[in-house]
C-alpha cells in the first residue's frame, strides 16, 4: 500500500514543485510505483512532467469535483516515468465548487483510498497557501514533506507551517505527521545558511533530512524543457541529490518498519 506525503511549504519559491517532480522521478528509478498529483493550479509540476497543461482535458478538477474515474484522469507517460494527475487553470474553479459539497475536506482521501494499493508512494504537490486542496492533501497524506531554504524568512515560515499542520490534524487527519524537512537551494559558502541549518538540526533532529539540495543550473533549466533533472543531466549536483534524498527515505522506511521487529525479538 503506498505511502502518500504532501510535499508542502505555505511560503513560495522554496523548490517545493522541484522537488516533488525530482523526487518522484527518483523513486521511480528505483523501481518503485510512483504517482505524482499535481495541485497546484500553476501546473508546473504537470509542465515539468513532460504534460502539457494546455491540452490535458482531464486533471484533479475531475477528480476531486466531477468524481471522474481514476483511469479516466491518470497520466501514464511522463518524462520521468510515474503517474500523473495535472493540474491547469481550471484547478482554480476547484477550491469554489470544493466549497460547496459535503465532505470536501477528503475528497481526495476517498479517492485514492481506491487506488492507493496500486503504488508505493503516492507524492502531492501542494499550493503555496493554505487553501481547500492544501486541506485536502493533508487530509489524504500519511506524512508532509517540507522544503525550505535556509534563510530567516523561511525558517520563520516553517514554524508557522507546523503550527497549521497541528491545528488541522486535530480536525482532518490525527495521524498526520512530518516526514522531513528538506533544505533547498542550499549554498555551503553563505553564513546565514549554515547558521539556519544548525537552527533546523537543533529544533527538528533527525526530522532534517541529511541530503541537502544545492542550488544547481542544471535543476533550474529541466523544467524547460519538460523533465526531471536526472533526465535531463544525470550527473548534475542536483540530480544526484534528489536520487540520494530517495535513497535516504527508502532507509527510513525500511529501519521504521525493522524498529518494531527487533522491539518484539527482545521481548
Amino acid at each position: 500500500m503506498a505511502k502518500i506525503i504532501a510535499i508542502a511549504n505555505q511560503k513560495g519559491g522554496v523548490g517545493k514543485t522541484t522537488t516533488s517532480v525530482n523526487l518522484a522521478a527518483s523513486m521511480a528509478a528505483t523501481k518503485r510505483k510512483v504517482l505524482l498529483i499535481d495541485l497546484d493550479p500553476q501546473g508546473n509540476a504537470t509542465m515539468g512532467s513532460g504534460v502539457d497543461k494546455y491540452d490535458e482535458p482531464a486533471t484533479c478538477y475531475e477528480l476531486l469535483v466531477e468524481e471522474s474515474p481514476f483511469e479516466e484522469v491518470v497520466i501514464q507517460e511522463t518524462s520521468g516515468h510515474y503517474h500523473l494527475i495535472a493540474a491547469n487553470s481550471d484547478v482554480t474553479a476547484c477550491e469554489v465548487k470544493l466549497m460547496e459539497m459535503f465532505a470536501r475536506e477528503v475528497r481526495l482521501r476517498n479517492a485514492l483510498s481506491k487506488i492507493r494499493d496500486r503504488y508505493d508512494y503516492i507524492f502531492i504537490d501542494c499550493p503555496p497557501s493554505l487553501n481547500m486542496l492544501t486541506v485536502n492533501a493533508m487530509a489524504a497524506a500519511d506524512s508532509i514533506l517540507v522544503p525550505m531554504q535556509c534563510e530567516y524568512y523561511a525558517l520563520e515560515g516553517v514554524t508557522a507551517l507546523l503550527d497549521t499542520i497541528e491545528k488541522l490534524a486535530a480536525v482532518v487527519n490525527p495521524a498526520l505527521q512530518v516526514e522531513g524537512v528538506l533544505r533547498t537551494m542550499y549554498d555551503p559558502r553563505n553564513r546565514l545558511a549554515n547558521d539556519v541549518s544548525e537552527q533546523l538540526k537543533r529544533h527538528f533532529g533527525d526530522k532534517v533530512y541529511r541530503t541537502v539540495i544545492p542550488r544547481n543550473v542544471r535543476l533550474a533549466e529541466a523544467p524547460s524543457y519538460g523533465v526531471p533533472a536526472m533526465h535531463y543531466d544525470k550527473s548534475s549536483a542536483g540530480a544526484k541529490a534528489y536520487l540520494a534524498l530517495a535513497g535516504e527515505m527508502i532507509r527510513r522506511e525500511e529501519n521504521k518498519r525493522q524498529a518494531p521487529k527487533e522491539a518484539v525479538a527482545e521481548v
